[in-house]
């Protein structure tokens, strides 16, 4: 008998120890460990928090591992430390990245600006239309990058065509799963090569943490670590613990998240004063098939344009009692943000425009309060 992923939530992973019966992970509160050398193991790595192979690391890394059903895995000290990883452990000068366009800012950024800066050339495509693909193709291109729930438009990228794609051209395939969570989708089950995550957001739960999820195949994540050892990007004891603490309940938030998104998402959509609501459950949504075929609950995110521009927008904000104005996602309060001051801020208006972030979107971030009191907070600030 194979145990559900709600049940591997709470159970999966293995104890570095019996840990003197602790029915929780503790907490490694120490820098540094015994040199294993003088123990009179001259094999043994030392054990080191940067490294990331403390009892901590260790025991959460086989437990995501496990969930996501991949090789390897790895903790990271956050999702940019993530995707840096993963990206430059892939890359080197000379190569060249295709790169979903519209992807989440601090994604873009780095990508447009910084990649570039150490010779690695990258293609904007759009992920929705694989036809298009190829045209980009070089004889140096090296990987294809896309986000499963793009950040903060809501489409979804052809992801069983990425993976055929990449495995025709002998791509690696990364995606982000931030958005959809290993609860509505499984990256690994389809087929890609490496999957990320912000764990910050619905993997712990509680807005208390900033940390970052690699995993897939085993080369690559080796890769990745070793990238992550030199850019000191690494999660620290306590922030292991309080993942761990997070992913227990994650299908539970995930679940009612997933209702409750969709609920408001319809409430919305047939309100005078919004021009349109970016949801993939909407049966409007241009990718609302793939996103029925792929997933299994369209997420607890949602994009939504304010009729009368960036000031009704600010007063529609305002006006909300139950959300927090402030921009992260994936907690069990709901959020709401303006792309354009926060996750896009330092992206060209021309270029934000293309990409779909008008001054006048707002990014929601469902949480799990009642869902008849989000809908009707929503109508109040809209009245």
């Amino acid at each position: 008998m194979t145990d559900s992923f709600d049940t591997r939530l709470i159970h999966a992973g293995t104890w570095p120890s019996d840990l003197e019966g602790a029915v929780v992970m503790p907490i490694f509160q120490t820098a540094m460990y015994r040199d294993p050398v003088s123990e009179g193991d001259g094999d043994a790595e030392p054990r080191y928090i940067r490294y990331s192979n403390t009892p901590s690391h260790s025991y959460l890394q086989g437990k995501l591992a496990e969930l996501l059903g991949a090789e390897d895995a790895i903790v990271t000290g956050s999702g940019m430390a993530a995707i840096s990883a993963g990206l430059l452990s892939t890359l080197e000068a000379g190569d060249r990245v295709l790169v979903q366009r519209g992807v989440y800012g601090g994604t873009h950024t780095f990508v447009t600006r910084h990649l570039p800066r150490w010779g690695i050339e990258v293609a904007l495509v759009d992920a929705t239309d694989p036809g298009t693909w190829a045209a980009e193709l070089t004889e140096t291109t090296r990987a294809i990058y896309v986000e499963s729930i793009s950040n903060p438009t809501m489409r979804v990228a052809a992801l069983d065509e990425v993976v055929a794609f990449a495995g025709q051209h002998g791509l690696v395939s990364v995606i982000d799963n931030t958005f959809a969570t290993p609860v509505n989708f499984r990256p690994m089950e389809h087929g890609f090569d490496l999957e990320l995550h912000s764990a910050t957001k619905y993997l712990n739960g509680h807005s208390d943490l900033v940390a970052g999820v690699l995993a897939g195949r085993k080369p690559l994540v080796r890769g990745a670590l070793e990238t992550l050892r030199g850019l000191g990007g690494s999660l620290d004891p306590n922030g292991c613990f309080l993942l761990d603490r997070g992913l227990k309940t994650l299908a539970l938030r995930v679940r009612q998240q997933n209702d409750t998104a969709l609920a408001l998402a319809r409430a919305l959509a047939v309100h005078p004063a919004i021009e349109a609501v970016h949801y993939p459950g909407l049966e409007t949504h241009p990718d609302h098939e793939r996103a029925t075929r792929l997933f299994e609950g369209y997420g607890g995110m949602l994009a939504l344009e304010v009729a009368g521009g960036a000031d009704a927008a600010k007063a529609f904000q305002a006006a909300l009692r139950l959300p927090v104005i402030a921009p992260s996602l994936g907690g069990v309060e709901s959020l709401v943000t303006r792309p354009v001051t926060t996750s896009h801020r330092t992206i060209p208006r021309e270029e934000r425009i293309q990409m779909g972030v008008t001054d006048n979107l707002v990014r929601v971030s469902v949480g799990i309060e009642g869902t008849d009191d989000l809908v009707e907070d929503f109508r109040q600030a809209l009245r």
